[in-house]
């Protein structure tokens, strides 16, 4: 009976996270979609050619800010309202201004990183004033986030995904104009994507604002705290860094996919980008795992932090399960749908079903990290985020006589499965020492 309870929280706290994500990659999704009917291949295909560095950025807020979420968690269940809301108020300014400094440096040097990675010099000019536009919301992409994670740290996942579902309703509204109006083409998209997350975050503050009055605070009222701050890091730094060095990784991986031509690129950044929506579910549980599991450790309770990770393996067995028979069925539709020549789709196809074959195995690794982190264990986690990264890439050269332009795909299962065992055994040695 308390199994199933746990079910019901981990499904009602875990759905509005999906959503979220869901909705979040409507932004690239639509851009890609609008710009790859209208502009045609060569515009999605460069759309698709900034995404592992774009992601880069983006990465080192959310692998940063899924800490933060940990901690606020058991903050929370320790019921610290003062300290959640000084790490709060110190991570929002901080990182503001740091990103805003990388955001600036990234606009300047966008054409330098476009073409360290072999970007096909056809698309190559699309490709640099998207990412240049893109990279100029960066700095609200950071405040929106460290909001949600506090938020989620509290229980509450719904506001940030009602925040991200008006952005992207917005977001649709002016592609449309922009896009196929206007004729921006891949500035366009990029313009209406920036715009949407501004208003995304600025809807986000004033809810907690409203909400929340213990979170209020006023910018600029004084220093941000020292104390505060090097506790955020211990959470935050391992998976910021792990997220980015995984992205560094995948620069290096796009640059590698780049040499097997434009049809290649345009349908494996294209799978890519379905696969990424289809895993949320996936990796949404995962985080609600770790949140209630990172509550449950605030308040003392470990016996009720395993039910939580036992509820959370059966479902994601069966939510994993669900998602392969997804893209056997309805994948070389979803990979069409973005307006791909027949030879390109079935590119995607194959990459796709070869890709999709372990979601299981992906899936149990994510509960246990889940689990993982949510007692806290970040340092372990992030490394162990780093040496599949380098699992995969060392696999991506090693394949590659045998599987040619699928060889991502399986380099990616490999990974997925050294994941998954060296979770267990971290899993393992960590029960062994509470004994």
């Amino acid at each position: 009976m308390k199994h199933m309870k746990i079910v019901t929280e981990l499904v009602s706290f875990t759905l509005p996270l999906i959503l979220s994500g869901l909705f979040q990659q409507l932004f690239s999704w639509v851009d890609a979609f609008i710009v790859g009917n209208i502009n045609g291949e060569a515009a999605l295909a460069a759309i698709g050619a900034t995404n592992s560095i774009y992601s880069l950025f983006v990465s080192l807020i959310t692998g940063f800010t899924s800490g933060l979420s940990v901690l606020c968690a058991q903050m929370h269940g320790r019921g610290e309202k003062e300290r959640i809301k000084e790490t709060l108020s110190s991570n929002v300014l901080v990182l503001t201004l740091v990103f805003l400094f990388i955001s600036l440096a990234g606009i300047a040097f966008t054409d330098s990183l476009l073409a360290l990675m072999a970007t096909p010099e056809n698309i190559s000019s699309q490709a640099e004033s998207y990412l240049s536009i893109m990279m100029a919301g960066i700095p609200f992409l950071v405040v929106y986030n460290v909001y949600s994670a506090v938020l989620r740290g509290e229980g509450n996942s719904r506001a940030p995904f009602t925040a991200v579902l008006v952005s992207s309703l917005s977001n649709v509204a002016l592609d449309l104009l922009f896009v196929a109006g206007l004729g921006m083409s891949c500035a366009g998209a990029a313009a209406a994507t920036v715009i949407a997350q501004a208003a995304m975050t600025i809807y986000l503050v004033i809810y907690t604002v409203v909400r929340y009055p213990h979170l209020r605070f006023r910018f600029f009222s004084g220093p941000a705290d020292a104390h505060t701050l090097k506790k955020s890091a211990v959470f935050g730094f391992p998976p910021s860094v792990q997220s980015g060095i995984t992205s560094a990784g995948n620069v290096v991986l796009q640059s590698f996919m780049n040499g097997f031509g434009e049809k290649t690129v345009a349908a494996i950044t294209t799978a890519y980008r379905v696969d990424t929506v289809i895993l949320l579910p996936i990796i949404n549980l995962g985080s609600g795992i770790s949140t209630l599991v990172a509550q449950r450790e605030g308040s003392g309770d470990r016996e009720s932090a395993l039910k939580v990770l036992h509820a959370g393996l059966v479902l994601m067995v069966c939510v994993s399960a669900a998602l392969t028979l997804l893209v056997f069925t309805y994948g070389s539709s979803l990979i069409a749908m973005f307006g791909l020549s027949g030879d390109t789709v079935l590119i995607g196809r194959s990459f796709f079903r070869g890709l999709s074959t372990f979601y299981v195995i992906f899936g149990l690794s994510m509960a246990l990290r889940g689990f993982i982190e949510g007692r806290g264990d970040m340092l372990a986690s992030g490394l162990l985020g780093i040496s599949s990264l380098v699992v995969r890439i060392i696999m991506s050269y090693i394949m590659k006589p045998f599987f040619g332009n699928m060889t991502i795909a399986y380099a990616e299962a490999v990974a997925w499965i050294y994941q998954l065992i060296v979770y267990f055994l971290r899993f393992r040695i960590a029960g062994k020492r509470q004994r």
